[in-house]
Formats: C-alpha cells, sequence, structure tokens
C-alpha cells in the first residue's frame, strides 16, 4: 500500500484560536467599514488577509535569533545574511530593508524618475504605488491568458513578450528597467517558466533595459518550474533559483514570504552604480546599510530561512496545502484562478456574486460575506486594490476580480482548509440571495485597500 501524504515537519508548538458569533462578527464588520484589514486580530478565527510575516518559523530560525549579533555596523549577523543572498541568488551587493515595500522605496528613490514607464507582470499593490507615487506610469505586460480564470496553463504568469517589446520601443529612452514578479500574485499566484524568465531578460537587454525581479515567492516559482517544465525535474531548487537569476539584474525582495521570518526584505545586484546610489537612500530611510532597518537577529532568521525553504520537502508540503484547498472547492463547483497557485487560491469574486455590478466591487462584498460565515479573513485582489486611474482618475475595472485566499507557512492544518471550503461553499450556495456590494465612503488617494472605509448597499 502506497503511504498517503504527509507534512516535512512535526508541530512544537500551539496557539489558541477561538470561533466568534455571527451578531459579534456583524457587529465588528461594520465598525471595520466593511474593510476587513481594520478588523482586529482577536476578531478572526482564521486568518488568510496575508501569507507576508504570518508563516510559523522553524526551530533552527529560532535557535539563530539567539545567535544574532545587535551591533550597529559591520554585526556578523549581515555578513551570514550577505553569505546566503549570494548563494542563493547569485548576487554580490546586498542590501538588507525592513521588508519588501521598503527595498523597492530604496531602490525606486534612485531609479525612479517623473513621467517613467515601467512594464511589468501584473505590478502588485505597493510595486505599483511606489511607482506612481513618483509620477511615473506602470504597465502591464501579463499574457491575455492570465484574465481567463477557468483556462488550465501551467504558467499563466508569463510575460507576453509581444507587449513588453510594444512598451519599450514606444517609449525608448524612457523605461529605466522592467519588474517581473515571480510568481506572479496578482493574477493569482501563478508562476513565471523560465524560459519566459531568460526571453524577458533577453528581449529587456536588446533594447539596453534592466531586469528586477520581484522576488517574494521565488522559491515557490522555482517549485513549479521544477514540477511543471521539461527539463528541470531532476535539478535541485537551490538550483533552478540561480539559472532563474543568472540574466537579471537585480532583486528586490520580502523576506516575509520565501523566507518565512516576520519581518525583512533585501535588494541585491551585481551593479555597483545601483548599489551605490541605492545606499545613499538605505541610510536615511531604513538605517546603515549592514542592518537596513533590522536586527542582527532578524538577519540570522532570514539566512536560515532562505536555505531551509529553497529545499524540495518544504516546498511541497506547503505547496500541496494549497492543492488541498483546491480541490475542495472544486468539489463544491467553486471557481477560482486556475490552476492552484502557490501561495494562495484566487477565488473569482464576479463568478461567484454574479449579480453584484463591478462598480459595486463583487470581491469585497465576497471578502465580506466569508468572515460573515465563520470569521475566516480573506483579501480583495480586485477593483479596490486597482486603484483609480492616475489620469482619468477613475476605478479601473480591467483586471481581474479575486478573493484570495492567503495561506500561511507551517501554520494551519487540512482541517482548517476543509473548514476554509465548506464556510465558502455556505456562501456560494447562497449567492443568489446577494445583489449588492458595496460603496467607498472615503478613499486614500494611493493603495486604497488598506484604509478605504465602506459601507453595505
Amino acid at each position: 500500500m502506497e503511504l498517503p501524504f504527509a507534512e516535512s515537519w512535526k508541530i512544537k508548538m500551539i496557539e489558541p484560536i477561538h470561533r466568534s458569533t455571527r451578531e459579534q462578527r456583524e457587529q465588528w464588520l461594520k465598525e471595520a467599514h466593511y474593510n476587513v484589514f481594520q478588523l482586529r486580530a482577536d476578531q478572526v478565527y482564521i486568518d488568510l488577509l496575508t501569507d507576508s510575516g504570518t508563516g510559523a518559523m522553524s526551530d533552527r530560525q529560532w535557535s539563530e535569533l539567539m545567535l544574532g549579533d545587535e551591533s550597529y555596523a559591520g554585526a556578523t549577523s549581515f555578513y551570514k545574511f550577505q553569505a546566503m543572498v549570494r548563494k542563493i541568488f547569485g548576487f554580490e551587493y546586498v542590501i538588507p530593508t525592513h521588508q519588501g515595500r521598503a527595498a523597492e522605496n530604496v531602490l525606486f528613490s534612485y531609479l525612479v524618475k517623473e513621467g517613467n514607464v515601467i512594464p511589468g507582470n501584473a505590478h502588485f499593490d505597493t510595486t505599483k504605488g511606489h511607482i506612481e507615487s513618483r509620477h511615473a506610469f506602470a504597465v502591464d505586460v501579463t499574457i491575455d491568458e492570465a484574465k481567463n480564470t477557468q483556462l488550465e496553463l501551467p504558467f499563466k504568469g508569463n510575460v507576453s513578450l509581444e507587449k513588453l517589446e510594444k512598451v519599450l520601443v514606444e517609449n525608448k529612452g524612457n523605461v529605466p528597467f522592467m519588474v517581473l514578479t515571480v510568481t506572479n500574485n496578482t493574477v493569482g499566484g501563478q508562476p513565471v517558466s523560465m524560459q519566459n524568465i531568460k526571453d524577458t531578460c533577453r528581449l529587456c537587454h536588446k533594447y539596453n533595459v534592466p531586469v528586477v525581479v520581484d522576488s517574494a515567492r521565488f522559491a515557490e516559482n522555482a517549485y513549479f518550474i521544477k514540477t511543471r517544465e521539461a527539463g528541470y525535474a531532476d535539478k535541485t531548487i537551490k538550483e533552478i533559483v540561480r539559472e532563474m537569476y543568472a540574466e537579471a539584474d537585480a532583486v528586490t525582495m520580502s523576506c516575509k514570504k520565501d523566507a518565512i521570518v516576520n519581518m525583512g526584505g533585501f535588494i541585491a545586484t551585481n551593479n555597483k552604480q545601483w548599489y551605490d546610489g541605492a545606499m545613499q537612500f538605505c541610510i536615511p530611510f531604513e538605517g546603515y546599510i549592514t542592518y537596513g532597518g533590522l536586527n542582527g537577529r532578524d538577519l540570522n532568521a532570514i539566512a536560515q530561512g532562505l536555505d531551509e525553504n529553497t529545499e524540495f520537502d518544504m516546498l511541497n508540503t506547503r505547496i500541496h496545502q494549497v492543492a488541498h484547498l483546491a480541490a475542495k472547492l472544486d468539489e463544491y463547483g467553486i471557481p477560482y484562478q486556475r490552476p492552484a497557485g502557490g501561495h494562495a487560491i484566487f477565488v473569482d469574486g464576479d463568478k461567484v456574486l454574479d449579480r453584484v455590478p463591478k462598480e459595486e466591487f463583487p470581491a469585497q462584498r465576497l471578502t465580506c460575506e466569508l468572515y460573515l460565515e465563520a470569521g475566516i479573513r480573506a483579501c480583495e485582489i480586485g477593483y479596490i486594490l486597482a486603484d483609480r486611474d492616475p489620469v482619468t482618475h477613475q476605478n479601473r475595472f480591467g483586471g481581474l476580480d479575486l478573493v484570495r485566499l492567503c495561506i500561511p507557512r507551517r501554520v494551519y492544518t487540512d482541517n482548517h482548509m476543509d473548514v476554509v471550503a465548506a464556510a465558502m461553499k455556505n456562501v456560494y450556495d447562497r449567492r443568489e440571495e446577494v445583489n449588492h456590494g458595496v460603496a467607498i465612503e472615503w478613499e486614500a488617494p494611493l493603495m486604497r485597500h488598506f484604509t478605504v472605509r465602506l459601507k453595505m448597499l
């Protein structure tokens, strides 16, 4: 008899979680202005808001915390961290930052000028925010197939080379770099193939445009290359990662994802000029260049996390749980971005609540309904997150309207995933009762979804 699948770790410590009543959740959600970011954590039963900084560190990572060197400059922890980044990614110059958006802020402060055009495969919210706040333009060059949520395609996060070349030709001399996001979060945690990574880098370099890889979930992307792309089945994750970055020019990373720590990020590059330029912004924004807003113990934990999460068994356990949730949703007939991504399931909000007009933000209403049903906090990745067009100031409805069920690493069991699926089924079964969505009462001019205030219609 073949043995069933089991996790590649065992549980060593637990944290209690508690259920609430429907009446409590109705009151809490109203007080939060129907924005689940404004809920208190103790008002949530299963928290799938994000996988950023919410994973469970290993015993070895906790051990590394005790070895942290808190010297202000030149700490041994920095050199341990630097050595691991060089080993994994192959870049010489490394600047730590306190998280991924800080890495973008430091690097983009040096590179981005007003009026620049920066193509990317569906820039995530903070990336787009850092571009547009500098009065530059983020242009999506993701393949069109990514918008068809029911299409099965192994590398749905790929860059459209035709779209990219059009941007490069039409904006020659005004493209400081291209952002390549692996995996592509905005279109459903979808991976980018090795061939597409290489083709994208070569096309950009043909036009003398560097490539910056947004690498929050790089290890998950490498896993999909190993399991889906011809010629990589026998390569290790670390070997695949080195090949992924061989032709890229720089990395920005949120270590809160695939390094499985609660805080941290970095910039890495082989471009000495970029390093020197970014360094000037790191010191006033983040701190000295050997700690970059982090404690020595954080740097140690990142180094250990990068090492252990670029091993197949750890990634296989993580992505198997995402697939388990997907299988339950398949059983219940609930549409999501197919195939299942690496860090989350993205439920198709406007297909589930198909009676809600797009102007009333169906995915946000679905996010609210899931919380009211079972105290499960998800995240809208759709029309509210898309913000307004910086020129016309109209809502952007051209992308997907998704509800992200984002699974923290090494935190929940498959039983929790079964609860999530059952709760979503209950909402799906009464979807015809939901004819209206939400309306915006107040919004920030940039990255509004974090603080937006809504009312239920």
